[in-house]
């Protein structure tokens, strides 16, 4: 496959509803996985990718691939709403709530899966989703999905900067924390909802932590975390999907494009890493040679 054969082949429509899926993406996960960093809530969205779970499960049994994101989107509002009562109650802890709603409502959709008769190509979708498959209908309800996040970060963005940077002030300025946080994780809840048709369930988590992981060995600021979040996003998305495509014609062989860009993100994180260590050397030779 030469690269004319490739570039024609990045031109077609699925691959380009591709490129617009993982753009979109790219922009929604660089601005709430900042949020996500900030106030370390890494192992409360890893749980709330899973216990969306069941919400992917029953939408495929009522209606296959167009229901995937209304069913998603239910399970994750309605966790987080539980999540908030549970921590708010103090009913018990918040990692303890978080790992209790993840077993159950990840054995939940286990069960609820297996019931089906093609389980095994049927899990595989739901966990590891295409996105090479993302239909026009899918594109649309990912786009609204994203821009529901972006929105209710833009509405509460001086609260949850507030509340990120100093939440005993917060709550001593009488500003009320449950709303805040609800409001972030609906959010969160948005996003993975958004990314889970093309990542599938298990590797979505990755889109949210990793890119804002990466983009803070190279920065502190708030202004340029974002965007070196959203451009590492969007190269890991490219690269992992031009991956996929020259193996299938190339090789005449399988690789998840979801699963690629992960690959991806993980690699341009540890660079990231590499660059911060290296220039922190350099640095300290520098200082050491004065």
């Amino acid at each position: 496959m030469n690269w004319q054969d490739f570039i024609a082949v990045m031109g077609l429509p699925f691959a380009q509803r591709a490129l617009l899926t993982l753009a979109l993406l790219a922009f929604g996960s660089g601005i709430v996985g900042v949020f996500v960093s900030l106030r370390g809530l890494e192992f409360m969205t890893d749980g709330l990718v899973h216990a969306i779970f069941p919400g992917l499960v029953i939408g495929y049994i009522l209606g296959g691939s167009t229901l995937l994101l209304g069913g998603a989107l239910t399970a994750a509002l309605v966790t987080v709403v539980l999540i908030s009562l549970l921590k708010t109650k103090n009913i018990t802890g918040s990692d303890t709530a978080i790992a209790i709603t993840l077993s159950a409502a990840f054995s939940l959709g286990i069960v609820l899966v297996s019931k089906q008769q093609n389980y095994v190509s049927a899990l595989e979708n739901l966990l590891f989703g295409n996105v090479l498959t993302v239909t026009t209908e899918q594109l649309l309800t990912l786009t609204v999905a994203v821009a529901l996040a972006l929105l209710i970060i833009a509405l509460t963005w001086r609260a949850q900067l507030y509340l990120a940077f100093d939440p005993q002030g917060f709550k001593a300025s009488g500003y009320r924390a449950n709303l805040t946080n609800l409001a972030l994780g609906c959010a969160i809840a948005l996003l993975v909802v958004a990314g889970t048709g093309a990542l599938g369930n298990l590797l979505v988590i990755a889109l949210v932590i990793v890119p804002t992981a990466a983009a803070r060995q190279l920065s502190k600021k708030l202004l340029t975390l974002i965007p070196i979040a959203i451009i590492v996003t969007l190269i890991a998305g490219f690269a992992g999907l031009s991956a996929s495509v020259w193996v299938s014609f190339a090789l005449d062989a399988h690789l998840s494009a979801g699963a690629a860009t992960v690959i991806a993100l993980v690699l341009l994180y540890l660079a990231a890493i590499f660059y911060k260590q290296t220039t922190a050397r350099l640095k300290r030779l520098r200082g050491g040679l004065q």
